[in-house]
């Protein structure tokens, strides 16, 4: 028989941490008061429902009490049953299974992963033969490693965090033996380095400006990890490789300018306010946006957020997701996004409150963002940026205060060619693995209904 568990101190400090007084916890995770009262005096142990309500509220902090494989496998078979394809089981009968029969789970864990893994390997050869094309790109390539890695690489992140810590970046950058110039030409690069000094393009805003002192720090500091990392990655061309050591710089520059510990704690305090949280760093929206999608160090997670930035044509050309939703590998997103819209509305922040074919509900903010060219005989870069979480993180995201999350949610989808929706007016392809049914006398808004 299990030994019961007891967390009187772990749930009080959890409470305390999310700024909670006992009402607010006991309701957020569907307990009495006087319930809730007992659990932190320890005068009753952890139910499954319990852990069920904390997993789903507090999937990090629940490693924290029952241990970090317990909790890993508690959410990670959540995620497995809440597959569209499976009947939908509650949580405490969830949590009962992780608890009761951790083989069965793990198993079932294993199963769901290996139909996600079928599902992407069909929808890349669906999408290699429509191109033509065999074997991945080196920067889908490098896009997919940082991926698999959760989009955070703690050895740089700490790295980054402990030089932050010692004084201004230009000044440690000087300390390397590097001068910084200014290059007054503005159709001269960014920047250029022949070793000895950093030119920066006169026409660079300051937050580029900074972050383009930061990576080449980082790319110095940090040369001998960065180096350990590409030589491991799984990486054949060389291309990938080198496009690898720019991406960890790039990651490190980030992590410079935006130390861990303080970017999340003024993160949580302002609610995630990219703009409030822009100034405080002095950094763009688009590089605060990026930096809330890494916060995944172990035992201090941030909230998990998705992370994409979508072009003008839709094509998406930074992606990363820490939620349930994730990315197609290859096309456009869902023509019903909000994301899509904001890229024809620069500097305006739209907010949509959606729901995906597997019942999960999600909160997120996209505006469209322009870069100036310099001139008028060159286009400016116009781009949207989007970012969002799971609805049950609502509270902690000021966004969310400008829908009803008892309202009806926009069903979107991940991407046409992947998405099982049999009623949908915009779709542009039907899914890869439905039949369709074409009715010649019966005239749709799409040509064709999924069958």
């Amino acid at each position: 028989m299990k030994q019961r568990l007891y967390a009187g101190r772990q749930l009080r400090a959890l409470r305390h941490d999310a700024g909670l007084n006992q009402r607010a916890m006991a309701t957020r995770l569907g307990l009495s008061v006087s319930y809730l009262s007992q659990l932190e005096s320890d005068e009753r142990p952890l139910t499954a429902a319990v852990t069920a309500a904390l997993a789903q509220h507090f999937p990090a902090a629940l490693a924290g009490i029952e241990g970090e494989a317990p909790a890993r496998r508690l959410v990670a078979l959540g995620h497995a049953l809440a597959d569209p394809a499976v009947a939908p089981l509650p949580a405490e009968t969830i949590a009962h299974i992780a608890e009761e029969q951790p083989d069965l789970a793990d198993r079932l864990i294993a199963l769901h992963a290996a139909k996600r893994t079928a599902e992407e390997r069909a929808a890349l050869a669906e999408e290699a033969m429509t191109a033509g094309v065999g074997g991945r790109l080196p920067w889908e390539a490098v896009r997919d490693w940082f991926h698999d890695a959760g989009n955070y690489v703690d050895i740089l992140d700490r790295a980054a965090e402990a030089l932050s810590a010692q004084g201004g970046l230009a000044d440690a950058l000087r300390g390397h033996g590097i001068r910084i110039a200014t290059d007054a030409d503005e159709e001269a690069p960014l920047s250029r380095f022949d070793g000895a000094t950093l030119t920066l393009n006169v026409a660079l805003p300051p937050e580029s400006r900074a972050f383009l002192i930061a990576h080449r720090l980082a790319a110095i500091a940090f040369a001998g990890p960065i180096a350990t990392i590409v030589a491991a990655a799984p990486l054949a061309q060389p291309q990938a490789r080198r496009l690898l050591a720019i991406g960890l710089a790039n990651y490190a520059a980030g992590a410079l300018v935006m130390p861990y510990r303080a970017f999340r704690a003024e993160a949580r305090r302002m609610r995630h306010d990219i703009d409030r949280l822009s100034r405080r760093f002095g950094v763009s929206f688009e590089q605060a946006c990026h930096r809330l999608s890494t916060l995944q160090r172990p035992g201090e997670e941030g909230i998990p957020f998705y992370f994409c930035r979508v072009d003008m044509a839709g094509n998406i050309t930074k992606r990363h997701s820490a939620t349930r939703l994730q990315f197609a590998r290859f096309g456009g997103a869902c023509p019903l996004w909000h994301v899509h819209e904001a890229v024809a509305i620069p500097d305006r922040i739209l907010v949509q409150y959606a729901e995906t074919p597997d019942g999960v509900r999600y909160i997120s903010m996209a505006k469209g963002l322009v870069k100036p060219s310099g001139r008028f005989a060159r286009s400016p870069r116009r781009y949207a940026v989007l970012l969002g979480c799971e609805a049950s993180h609502a509270a902690d995201f000021v966004y969310a205060e400008a829908v009803d999350p008892r309202g009806p949610a926009t069903p979107i989808g991940i991407s046409c060619r992947l998405c099982p929706r049999d009623d949908c007016d915009q779709r542009a392809f039907p899914p890869t693995d439905r039949a369709i049914a074409v009715d010649g006398e019966v005239r749709r808004v799409v040509p064709y209904r999924v069958v």
